[in-house]
């Protein structure tokens, strides 16, 4: 797709902007967000907590890495919880565009083109995470910067049916933007962060009243920072596609009218 000018890398992405419309559009539409996240973590964390145990899987116990075999489940459940939140951020994009053009949210029309694209985003999904590993042995920065240029992956299948040239069409995108891009992954990535230290800490003063208690408590508070991080994704792609292509959010979203 042509870009709109050779020297579009010169418009600013606008970090602060996206920050605070994300936390605008996740608080004004909690009621719609909460049910639309809540299913896939509540799913990724149940599944987990059978795996490892609720206490690991919620964080208030550490994980046991002294057998290969603890090593072999444990990668197994994060490659559980990239395909639910690959399901939930697919959930999320479209949600997002909707209130971001004023129009009636319609949780159960983002189903099945999330359904339809949520195996082959987590395919991805853990292509990348497992490049953004790589990356991280070496610093912190490097796997951040990585990760700036997978972030786009999600809409692009979504959106526009990238498929297995979802990897390529991400990079494409960011390029020229991927530190603006980290900067906004970092702020929200703070606070996600600060969230899921909550639900964990919750986690653990219900220890004694049982695993559902705790996984139900932590599902609640987790999907604060699930919501903030899928929206976020969503409105850097519009920006993106604003100005790189002259793309608006109402044509990305035209494709599922």
């Amino acid at each position: 797709m042509a870009s709109k000018s050779e020297n579009s890398d010169s418009v600013s992405l606008g970090v602060g902007n996206i920050v605070g419309e994300s936390f605008s559009i996740l608080f004004g539409n909690l009621i719609a967000v909460i049910p639309l996240v809540l299913v896939p973590v509540l799913l990724s964390i149940v599944i987990a907590s059978s795996m490892v145990g609720a206490d690991v899987a919620l964080g208030v116990e550490a994980p046991d890495f002294s057998t290969f075999s603890n090593i072999a489940i444990w990668a197994l459940m994060f490659v559980v919880q990239i395909v639910f939140y690959a399901l939930a951020t697919a959930l999320l994009v479209q949600l997002t565009y909707d209130a971001k053009l004023g129009r009636p949210l319609q949780p159960g029309r983002y189903i099945s083109p999330a359904l339809r694209s949520a195996i082959l985003i987590a395919v991805l999904t853990i292509i990348s995470s497992v490049l953004v590993g790589l990356a991280s042995i070496a610093l912190i920065i490097p796997g951040l910067w990585v990760y700036a240029v997978f972030s786009m992956i999600v809409p692009a299948v979504l959106f526009e049916g990238a498929w297995f040239r979802g990897l390529r069409r991400s990079a494409m995108l960011t390029k020229g933007y991927r530190w603006p891009i980290c900067g906004v992954l970092l702020l929200i990535g703070v606070c996600a962060g600060i969230v899921s230290f909550l639900a964990s800490v919750v986690a653990s003063f219900l220890v004694d009243t049982g695993d559902w208690a705790m996984i139900a408590a932590f599902s609640a508070i987790a999907v604060f920072a699930v919501g903030l991080a899928g929206i976020s994704i969503a409105l850097i792609y519009a920006r993106l596609r604003e100005i790189k292509e002259d793309v608006s959010v109402d044509k990305i979203v035209s494709v599922f009218d």
